[in-house]
């Protein structure tokens, strides 16, 4: 097992959940009615819970994952149709359709699985593939021709895969869930690419993920484009909580109001303690405590990556790079949102945003890369 690795996620893991209790407190307490501890007590549970399924899928040989990435795929495509159901899911007073109730556990989103077994499921199909040149086709050869022409370029090869992403991007859309979207479409890719996928491939898919982005640039979508430019000219509305969220960024200074001391949380920045949770993190710990976490962040991607390096096989390589790069893009995108770099979309924070099954999943996912981590080769003694 990879311990830097492993010190890492336990260290944002810490630090993730007293966020969470400093952010929170005010909200459970003055708005909500419920204890101060309410939110860090759940927060703390679940990171309990998911550091022990985490430990757990460490101990699994990773191999375990290829037969179980078709399973995984097919639970993640049904949780995607079951959400759209009426009756099933909760929807928000904006139609939104993310979330499937769980008596006694709470709320999780589909999509947070459909991440991890697209990445699966690619992972096992592409560790098989054959990276030599194609041999030249005969005249008469039933794949001559056009269809030929398709085999040699790669794009027969992609086609089992388009399809698969078509069908949960589509599903996706149907939520909508723009964010969830990116990071679905992030993973895939980067195992694609890590599995030898020409380039000129991943040109075409930037040019269809745009034109994605410009068919779900409807109805509140395209009004957080517009709040985005200019959120200041909706200050009561749409532009409220990313107006707070750079208050609280800006108050925090070098050093931070410090923990606890936090002012945008007592009901001005709503949930602080969801997506915009890193606004609270700059506000109390100012620039240079949240430059140590944004360091903690790198740390962690580029030893998943050094894992993926030296896994002992494709398989692993390839299962590892789609995780930390989803993991890379998750918190991009979230910093990027809550300091108003691109529009305003539901995205969480990784180990740091309330939420405990996306916790528990997200743990999951680091017990995925110690188990490859487990199994790289010692290096030789000479």
């Amino acid at each position: 097992m990879d311990l830097p690795f492993l010190m890492l996620v336990l260290l944002l893991t810490g630090i993730g959940v007293i966020m969470v209790f400093s952010a929170s407190y005010a909200t459970a307490y003055l708005q909500e009615d419920k204890s101060p501890t309410f939110y860090f007590f759940r927060q703390a549970l679940f990171a309990a819970a998911g550091l022990t399924v985490m430990y757990i899928t460490s101990k699994i040989n990773y191999q375990t994952f290829r037969w179980l990435s078709v399973f995984a795929l097919g639970l993640a495509v049904l949780l995607l149709i079951a959400v759209l159901i009426p009756g099933i899911h909760t929807s928000r007073s904006d139609g939104v359709k993310r979330w499937i109730a769980v008596p006694g556990i709470g709320t999780f989103q589909p999509s947070e699985i459909a991440k991890v077994a697209v990445i699966m499921y690619f992972s096992a199909r592409l560790s098989k593939r054959n990276t030599e040149k194609p041999r030249r086709l005969s005249p008469r050869s039933p794949l001559s021709g056009v269809v030929g022409f398709l085999d040699r370029i790669g794009f027969l090869e992609l086609v089992p895969y388009g399809l698969i992403l078509l069908l949960i991007v589509g599903l996706m859309m149907l939520e909508p869930h723009m964010s969830g979207t990116i990071l679905i479409l992030a993973g895939a890719a980067a195992v694609l690419f890590a599995a030898g996928i020409k380039l000129y491939w991943f040109a075409g898919g930037g040019a269809a993920l745009m034109g994605l982005v410009v068919l779900m640039m409807s109805g509140y979508q395209s009004t957080r484009i517009l709040v985005w430019q200019d959120p200041w000219a909706y200050p009561r509305d749409g532009g409220y909580q990313i107006i707070q969220s750079l208050y609280a960024i800006g108050s925090g200074g070098l050093l931070g109001l410090g923990l606890g001391k936090s002012r945008q949380k007592f009901l001005y920045l709503p949930e602080p303690e969801n997506d915009f949770i890193f606004a609270i993190v700059c506000e109390e710990l100012g620039l240079i405590g949240a430059g140590i976490v944004l360091i903690l962040f790198a740390l962690l991607v580029m030893r998943g990556y050094w894992i993926a390096i030296h896994a002992r096989d494709r398989f692993g390589a390839l299962l590892v790079v789609g995780i930390t790069t989803l993991t890379a893009v998750q918190v991009f995108l979230n910093i990027s949102v809550v300091t108003n770099l691109i529009p305003t979309t539901g995205i969480s924070l990784p180990f740091f945003s309330y939420g405990g099954t996306a916790l528990m999943i997200q743990l999951a996912e680091m017990g995925i890369i110690l188990s490859v981590s487990r199994q790289i080769p010692a290096p030789r003694q000479e």
